[in-house]
């Protein structure tokens, strides 16, 4: 893993690179982080994702408003600084050596999922979505035109975020026919437990495969 800084408000911003063997143009997922903070557990999948010939970005966006977690009132209040970070973060993903800037994708789990709908909402350079246990925000389901291929992974016991989210993303995707995957963990709740990690993890290779073109690795 390397580290870098980009600006976003005024402020730098640490982002975390894990790059993939090999040389040419590779294919790139922006981790976002919920509002516990930045992801503790993101080794596993960051290492699955490089032995797939995929690099790796994981911002620290909550570095723009100074918060190491937060409570769910900081969210709405905060959500458009974060929008717009994870959006420079976009932009300095697509300059870096090594980065197919045809094939960017965002994994965001719970808020992360929420601010990974709005920003693929808005910006076209983001070719798939990942989101876990999150949604569309809902002052933007009205306008939004446009979302790229996305993956809906949440569980049917999720009490921090109802999986009428998941539906209701649903109902967006199909208004706007783009092509989704959908899975409903049963018994799941905001954090999956078990096998459901290993069915979660299996979902999202195989999609982002499918997506990048590429053959999902397990091991």
């Amino acid at each position: 893993m390397a580290s870098s800084t980009f600006l976003s408000g005024g402020k730098p911003i640490r982002i975390d690179r894990y790059s993939p063997s090999g040389g040419g143009a590779h294919p790139a997922v922006i981790l976002i982080h919920g509002s516990g903070g930045p992801l503790r557990g993101a080794d596993p999948i960051a290492e699955q994702a490089c032995k797939m010939g995929i690099n790796v970005f994981v911002p620290h966006y909550f570095e723009r408003t100074g918060h190491g977690w937060v409570y769910n009132d900081a969210i709405e209040p905060n959500f458009l600084a974060w929008l717009e970070t994870l959006r420079a973060a976009v932009s300095y993903v697509v300059m870096q050596p090594g980065v197919d800037t045809n094939r960017i994708a965002l994994l965001g789990f719970s808020l992360g999922g929420f601010l990974a709908t709005a920003l693929a909402s808005q910006d076209k350079r983001v070719t798939a979505v990942v989101e876990v246990a999150g949604g569309l925000p809902k002052y933007g389901i009205p306008n939004v035109e446009q979302l790229p291929p996305t993956l809906i992974l949440h569980g049917d016991a999720d009490t921090r975020v109802p999986v009428t989210e998941a539906h209701d993303l649903e109902v967006v995707l199909k208004r706007l026919g783009t092509p989704y995957e959908k899975t409903i963990l049963k018994g799941q709740g905001h954090f999956f437990q078990g096998m459901a990690q290993f069915q979660a993890l299996t979902k999202i290779a195989g999609f982002l495969a499918k997506q990048f073109q590429m053959t999902p690795v397990f091991g």
